[in-house]
């Protein structure tokens, strides 16, 4: 098992084993309380063979519901000092079907009864246990997170994920921090599982409470491999990763200088080439790297100079195209500010693709630093694009920085 293996077996401080005073002691027979007396008087010797066989007796002769409660319970005690696991499950389920077994212990009990059961490899007990701890304790967020990893190993993914995100939302909840593993834990079963929606709530998750860059290009892989996006999507979302630092190594760097160089970007892709080269990720003198970077740099230069003709069509244009090409190339060079402007002539003018305009328009705004224009234009994003626009409002919340 993985993380619940590390569910300590908390016997010894979880459950406190009672002594036969008390007032339900008054409910034992003489002969009850005179063989726990036995047990008792060998314990606190130390003596183990002699409890034992006291214990045998004393369970023998018990007959009431307490004197059985009683009797098991030391049976477990004596499992605990003599580390006898297979004799701890047996005390403890003896001590769960005698009846008398205080509420206030019964959490505990099933607790163990499930790390026992899983230590055995016995996952059908352990998931039956785990459940009745979450039962008694539905707040529980390490029931849950014990419950959830019976279930992955079960096979019972969708059930696990669920119960991942509850143990999230309730600590959340409770205004408590949540732990960056329980993201990584839920994003990896759920993506394994090829569970689309779950993925990408934990994705999402997870960069907004560890916005690392190797945690945004997880994320932002996750939505690549799950969303399937369309050569413009995929490019928002390099230009996410780059935002982030999430770029690595030199495939990185060259596919997306590539792509921006294919949506004839010249700019950005030469200055995406830059960057890798500033990061030491690419070596500017290898082949393929020297030939873009040259070929970008020149036709980045003939792109400048026609930035004014770009935006005389986009005004005096009929519909919203020339408008979204004049944007394009703004962003391209950087300039955010005329960019969105030019983005949002495009939505005015209309015959253009709405999502992927109001995508870079919030884009736009954000790398500009407007980041309450952004917020409102990217949350107003819909249809396939959503989930992307949902990553860059992460971003902006995380006030546009990686940790």
């Amino acid at each position: 098992m993985k993380s619940v293996t590390r569910l300590a077996l908390l016997l010894g401080a979880a459950l406190s084993l009672p002594a036969t005073a008390g007032a339900q002691a008054t409910q034992l027979s003489k002969q009850e309380r005179t063989a726990l007396s036995a047990v008792q008087t060998a314990m606190q010797a130390r003596d183990y063979a002699t409890a034992a066989g006291a214990i045998t007796t004393a369970k023998s002769q018990a007959q009431s519901a307490y004197g059985h409660y009683l009797a098991s319970s030391y049976e477990l005690q004596l499992a605990m000092q003599t580390n006898n696991r297979a004799m701890q499950a047996t005390a403890i389920d003896a001590m769960i079907s005698s009846g008398a077994a205080p509420a206030s212990s019964m959490e505990e009990l099933y607790k163990n009864k499930g790390a026992l059961a899983l230590a055995a490899g016995r996952l059908d007990q352990a998931e039956a246990a785990f459940g009745k701890w979450a039962e008694l304790s539905p707040n529980n967020v390490d029931a849950m997170l014990a419950l959830a990893e019976v279930k992955d190993d079960r096979k019972k993914v969708n059930e696990s994920v669920t119960l991942i995100d509850r143990a999230i939302d309730a600590r959340k909840a409770a205004g408590q921090p949540v732990p960056e593993s329980w993201y990584k834990r839920g994003l990896k079963h759920a993506f394994d599982a090829k569970l689309a929606a779950p993925s990408l709530k934990f994705a999402t998750g997870l960069v907004s409470a560890y916005p690392s860059p190797q945690n945004w290009r997880d994320a932002l892989l996750v939505y690549r491999d799950i969303g399937q996006p369309d050569p413009q999507a995929k490019l928002d979302m390099m230009r996410l990763m780059r935002s982030s630092k999430a770029l690595s190594g030199e495939r990185d760097y060259l596919a997306m200088a590539s792509l921006l160089s294919d949506e004839k970007l010249p700019a950005e892709s030469h200055a995406v080439l830059q960057e890798g080269v500033s990061a030491k990720m690419v070596d500017a003198g290898k082949g393929e790297y020297k030939t873009l970077l040259a070929n970008t740099d020149k036709r980045a230069a003939g792109d400048k100079k026609a930035l004014a003709g770009l935006d005389k069509k986009a005004e005096s244009g009929k519909d919203g195209q020339a408008a979204l090409m004049a944007a394009d190339n703004h962003f391209a060079f950087g300039d955010y500010a005329k960019a969105a402007e030019y983005y949002a002539m495009a939505k005015t003018k209309g015959g253009v693709d709405a999502g992927l305009v109001d995508t870079r328009l919030g884009m736009a705004q954000a790398l500009g630093g407007q980041r309450a224009a952004a917020e409102t234009t990217l949350r107003g994003v819909t249809g396939p694009r959503a989930t992307l626009a949902s990553y860059w409002l992460v971003w902006l919340a995380n006030g546009g920085r990686t940790a």
